[in-house]
């Protein structure tokens, strides 16, 4: 059985801290990891999902603005892989995957060599399909060797497995994302 795409604009702040539930959920991550199984059972219309899907995808795209990366993928399984654009692994910029949270540091680690740690993303939509979701950002970035400042679609495909987030994808076309999970733009 496929589940319904549900489709929700997504906003972002800027400047925001940690919250409440983000400190819990890092002090506590048996509890959130049971917490996310109970919530990812629920159909993909629940009202109560939805709203859990948006907060949480709102709060990692806050935390990795601010390069609070513990809590940018706290909800992710320890052994989560992150897989860069393609297109960034294929010219050798970066390698192709990133197994865990000290690997994904190193990850945005070189992408802020890059950047000079000015890479932000802002939200626009979150979809969730069930089993996997698509985050829709603007990235905007500042090229630290020129200082030229740069946007960019960015999409992540998150697959989940009990809850939890498995496997990350990134895609700097909105397109590609979308078609990575069967829908189209």
């Amino acid at each position: 059985m496929t589940a319904e795409a549900v489709r929700q604009p997504l906003a972002t702040r800027e400047g925001a801290g940690r919250t409440l539930d983000q400190r819990i959920q890092l002090r506590f991550p048996r509890l959130a990891a049971l917490n996310a199984l109970l919530i990812a059972r629920l159909p993909t219309r629940s009202r109560f999902r939805q709203a859990v899907v948006k907060r949480t995808a709102r709060l990692a795209l806050e935390a990795f603005n601010r390069r609070d990366l513990d809590a940018a993928v706290a909800g992710a399984h320890p052994a989560f892989e992150y897989h860069p654009n393609k297109d960034w692994a294929d010219a050798g910029l970066v390698e192709p995957s990133y197994r865990g949270l000290s690997e994904y540091r190193r990850y945005v680690a070189t992408v802020d060599e890059v950047w000079g740690g000015q890479n932000y993303l802002s939200g626009r939509e979150v979809i969730d399909v069930g089993d996997r979701f698509v985050m829709l950002a603007q990235g905007r970035m500042r090229a630290q060797a020129s200082g030229v400042w740069l946007n960019e679609e960015f999409g992540l495909v998150v697959t989940q497995s009990g809850g939890r987030a498995t496997s990350m994808q990134e895609y700097y076309d909105y397109g590609q994302a979308l078609a990575a999970v069967g829908l189209s733009a």
